[in-house]
């Protein structure tokens, strides 16, 4: 388990890519990314410890092509 604890933002999304080679391939890729200022954090289960946000931007994706994801500044756990 890894603990992000600091107040800068977290936006977590939904891997499509990794459900859908899951299921084709028998896999079991990470299908959580929790993506900070400095790094992509992967994992299965996400437990946001305070306020968060659900946002939906389809002008406007996350750099990976998300357009539905969660913002918090709280910390957060991820398995």
């Amino acid at each position: 388990m890894k603990k992000l604890t600091n107040s800068n933002i977290k936006r977590i999304h939904v891997n499509q890519h990794h459900i859908r080679s899951n299921a084709k391939n028998e896999e079991k890729l990470p299908p959580l990314t929790v993506k900070t200022s400095g790094a992509n954090h992967k994992g299965y289960d996400v437990d946001i410890l305070g306020p968060s946000k659900v946002m939906y931007s389809p002008d406007k994706p996350l750099s990976c092509g998300a357009k539905v994801w969660i913002e918090t500044h709280a910390p957060v756990f991820i398995k």
